[in-house]
């Protein structure tokens, strides 16, 4: 994607991440800062504040800078993903092929939803280190296939 390959950005000063369950419909709503390193050829990393909601089937993740600026917009349902960035609308057969087309890593958004609640899901290729969970850290590591993938999450927990 044009705004978000190649760039790196800083993480330093973005806002405070917030984040609350929405136990009544099932979807859940996170946000703070994600970074993603990808040992491609050339090496791509990636920076941003985030904003997720929905759950594994239907939702949307809005990638932004410290400053506010919109990077892009990813939104799921089942048989379909989309990526707004800036004016362009690309269409995928799943969230998986999106990830993978604009970082080269195809990312494990199912996973990624039981992972910042502090629940194991296994994903092949992927391990992730929740030992921090509870202080608001995330760590995820893609072995297999390559280019291998390192993703990291900071959040607020949700409250109980």
């Amino acid at each position: 994607m044009a705004g978000m390959a190649g760039a790196t950005l800083a993480l330093a000063g973005c806002a405070a991440p917030q984040a609350a369950r929405r136990a009544d419909t099932g979807s859940s709503h996170w946000s703070g800062r994600l970074s993603l390193s990808v040992d491609s050829n050339p090496p791509q990393s990636f920076a941003a504040v985030f904003e997720l909601d929905g759950n594994p089937e239907q939702g949307e993740l809005l990638l932004t800078t410290p400053l506010g600026n919109t990077l892009g917009a990813l939104q799921w349902s089942p048989g379909t993903a989309v990526l707004r960035d800036g004016a362009q609308q690309r269409r995928f057969a799943s969230i998986a092929a999106l990830t993978e087309a604009v970082t080269g890593a195809a990312l494990p958004i199912d996973a990624l939803f039981e992972w910042l609640q502090g629940r194991p899901a296994q994903v092949p290729g992927w391990r992730a280190e929740l030992s921090q969970v509870a202080q608001g850290r995330l760590q995820a590591t893609r072995d297999a296939p390559l280019p291998t993938a390192q993703l990291r999450v900071v959040f607020e927990r949700p409250s109980p």
